[in-house]
């Protein structure tokens, strides 16, 4: 998986530093591997909230 990540909040991007990038990942992925029929190799995830 990239290490690009992108938070955008009504469609504008909203800056984020290294370590808020890093957070949101592990965090992310932490989630994902405890969850079934989730791929090893993860290549993108997409989050929407609506």
């Amino acid at each position: 998986m990239s290490d690009q990540i992108k938070l955008l909040v009504n469609e504008k991007e909203i800056p984020i530093n290294p370590f808020v990038k890093i957070i949101l990942r592990d965090v992310n992925l932490a989630i994902l591997k405890n969850l079934r029929e989730i791929p090893d190799d993860i290549k993108k995830i997409t989050i929407i909230l609506d």
